[in-house]
């Protein structure tokens, strides 16, 4: 069978997932082919990837980094951009098949809508796109008929989980979590967490955002957030179940109440192999799943009372409208400045809490509402960490 080789832009090749996705790639040079990188800030990152890639263009968003990226890559037939219209215009180019954002938060939103409104399939890994913008993401992907096939590793089960089901109806999605570092420590001991005992996650090797968000559990909160708008469902529909061994990756429940479940070993780079391949499944060299080694899975709920950030998920998604960008800018923030060691693990919660109450409130946001809200979301939530110190 002769194939088409897809084009690949990634959005943030030099994060965790941007540099699995180009090991994907490299493993099927037959294809897929890396035809335009962007990253944020990581230009000898960025230099190196461009020299064994051979990509057509390459974007860097931080302006300052551009004249050392253009001398360096001067001898190769590149295009070198930078700034942020860059970002959303390399998108639109023609050539390309499949955009991959994984660029982490808030700055994933636009270059995301200008590829859908290109008529670029969307290999998803940025989750905060669709918890701030959820309802518009998804209306522009009908409009302009753009798949948007999940990245992460719980939406990529459920994905696959549905897959040659039709409109069989999804009764309830069952979302494993981990349940982070901190799964079994009490209260008085959360609040001495460190800032290096929060970055060591026990099963997956991802980027420090998503390391804390994981042991806080907003990882889980902004799952279920994403989830909704991915498959349609009711956040009640949504249940967190705590799985330590991180090898079922969620189930669905349907409405014979039988469920099905997608298992493999906790490694980034088969989701985004699947969403690069879709429909078809490529080989990999990632171990099978040893039933033998395993002998158990686990499952227990999860604790909200400890991990409030679950709670607040729940409540910024049941408010809608502009909540849970509020919620996900004052936690960018949050894990900021706990990153910064100038919060207590405890104290994301309570900051993030804080900034949903002291932000103004919209029910029906446009796009323009949604960046002035992230604005000030984040504003409020440093000025109000600031009273706490």
């Amino acid at each position: 069978m002769n194939h088409q080789k897809r084009k690949i832009a990634i959005l943030g090749s030099t994060g965790s997932i941007g540099t699995q996705a180009l090991d994907v790639i490299s493993r099927h040079p037959n294809r897929f082919e890396a035809y335009a990188l962007v990253a944020n800030n990581q230009v000898e990152k960025l230099i190196d990837q461009a020299r064994q890639f051979n990509p057509e263009v390459v974007v860097i968003a931080n302006e300052t980094k551009y004249s050392l990226l253009k001398e360096a890559l001067a001898d190769l037939p590149v295009k070198v951009w930078a700034g942020a219209d860059a970002v959303e215009q390399v998108v639109q180019d023609t050539e390309i098949d499949i955009v991959l954002t994984a660029m982490v938060g808030f700055s994933g939103l636009k270059p995301t809508i200008s590829a859908i409104k290109a008529g670029k399939t969307i290999a998803l890994a940025n989750k905060e796109t669709l918890v701030i913008a959820g309802e518009l993401i998804t209306k522009l992907a009908l409009e302009n008929r753009t798949p948007v096939l999940p990245v992460d590793s719980e939406h990529s089960a459920i994905f696959q989980c549905l897959n040659g089901e039709g409109n069989n109806e999804i009764e309830k999605i069952l979302l494993t979590a981990s349940g982070g570092p901190f799964r079994s420590f009490s209260s008085e001991q959360l609040q001495k967490v460190t800032k290096e005992q929060a970055l060591n996650h026990p099963n997956w090797n991802m980027g420090a955002k998503v390391t804390i968000d994981s042991s806080t559990l907003m990882n889980k909160g902004l799952e279920m957030i994403e989830a909704k708008w991915l498959f349609g469902v009711n956040p009640s529909q949504i249940e967190i179940i705590v799985h330590p061994q991180s090898i079922i990756h969620s189930m669905v429940q349907f409405k014979d109440r039988s469920v099905m479940a997608q298992l493999s070993l906790p490694d980034m780079r088969m989701p985004i192999q699947y969403a690069f391949s879709y429909p078809e499944r490529l080989s990999t060299d990632i171990k099978p799943v040893d039933f033998f080694e395993l002998s158990s899975l686990t499952f227990e709920k999860p604790d909200t009372d400890k991990f409030r950030n679950l709670k607040l998920a729940y409540n910024a998604i049941e408010n809608g409208g502009n909540m849970p960008c509020i919620m996900n800018a004052a936690n960018e923030i949050a894990v900021e400045l706990f990153l910064q060691e100038k919060i207590g693990f405890l104290q994301i919660s309570d900051l993030i809490e804080q900034t949903m109450t002291k932000t103004v409130f919209i029910q029906h946001p446009s796009l323009n509402d949604y960046i002035q809200t992230d604005a000030e979301a984040r504003k409020i939530a440093l000025e109000t960490s600031n009273i706490k110190q």
